[in-house]
């Protein structure tokens, strides 16, 4: 089996070292030496000529990039460079409407698109992550085996449709929003109790079978373990806006989701008051993705670029 990734980053770097363990040829695309991933058997290029010719037919590209212009960009400036039947992955957080009008443009060139959602965090794309993936079923099937390999068992998932495994994901995330407000809620309550209670070790009597029990409980006792305060993070939550999306969503299609909905105005609220609970939040992003504490001037620009504005292409 053979991979070409572009975009060697947190998540790209982790997925190209877990194939490498996997007996999975990869191949990088990034803008400088990668000698860490090197090392480990990764074929690293700066050109898609080298990236192609590196490969067999039929390739599968793994685009592990932000959402936003980036995409059409780098589809642009690839597909000259492959063959009939080659499939290109997006595995990152794209608006569904987007990857459907970016498979359609695709599939005209004689390639496969396929949108693929992953879920997992860093840890999963190094040691297995979780993939909804949508596309036509032929581009779906040369895809799976690798997919599969990458995943933890019970992981990979072919939706359907073109644009399925994006919505689905974004469907994952904001209820993933849902379940970080509660909990941070929930230490909010903890902290400003009568009582003197030691946070981590709630966090860890939770994570032995409590109903609740779970990787953000773990990743809370984890984060809390690490700190002297929790006051030491700052309530400042960041986000490249994805639950933005589906909160419009439903909007459009007049379905409550007041969870998510709120949970989205209280990350909001975190950017204009002190709060014990955007900092729990805060911790366990950092956690699970690596999200940055405080202010970050490049993800809140993402938020305003990561999805085409629908009215331009969705009429």
């Amino acid at each position: 089996m053979e991979l070409g990734i572009i975009g060697l980053g947190k998540m790209g770097g982790n997925i190209a070292l877990q194939g490498i363990e996997k007996g999975i040829k990869i191949v990088g695309k990034a803008r400088g030496q990668k000698p860490d991933l090197e090392e480990k058997g990764v074929k690293v290029v700066d050109n898609y000529n080298l990236l192609s010719s590196s490969l067999k037919s039929p390739r599968i590209v793994f685009l592990s990039l932000p959402a936003g212009p980036t995409i059409d960009n780098v589809l642009k400036e690839l597909s000259p460079h492959l063959d009939k039947g080659d499939v290109i992955l997006d595995g990152g957080n794209s608006y569904y409407r987007d990857s459907i009008r970016r498979e359609a443009e695709v599939s005209k060139l004689g390639l496969y698109f396929v949108d693929c959602g992953t879920s997992g965090g860093i840890d999963g794309a190094r040691y297995g992550a979780c993939f909804m993936v949508g596309g036509k079923p032929e581009a779906a099937k040369i895809c799976e085996p690798i997919l599969k390999a990458l995943s933890v068992e019970g992981g990979y998932l072919y939706t359907g449709a073109p644009g399925s495994g994006h919505f689905v994901k974004l469907v994952h995330n904001g209820i993933e929003f849902g379940m970080l407000q509660a909990i941070g809620e929930g230490v909010e309550l903890v902290r400003h109790s009568d009582f003197d209670i030691n946070l981590q070790k709630v966090f860890s009597v939770w994570s032995h079978g409590s109903v609740i029990r779970g990787w953000l409980v773990e990743l809370m006792e984890r984060g809390l373990g690490d700190l002297n305060d929790l006051k030491d993070v700052p309530d400042y939550i960041e986000d490249t806006g994805e639950v933005n999306w589906l909160v419009q969503e439903g909007i459009e299609k007049e379905i409550p989701i007041p969870v998510i909905t709120q949970s989205v105005i209280e990350l909001f609220r975190s950017r204009k008051k002190d709060s014990d609970a955007a900092r729990a939040i805060a911790l366990m992003r950092h956690g699970f993705g690596g999200h940055p504490f405080g202010r970050d001037e490049h993800i809140a620009k993402e938020r305003t670029t990561s999805r085409i504005h629908p009215l331009e292409f969705y009429p």
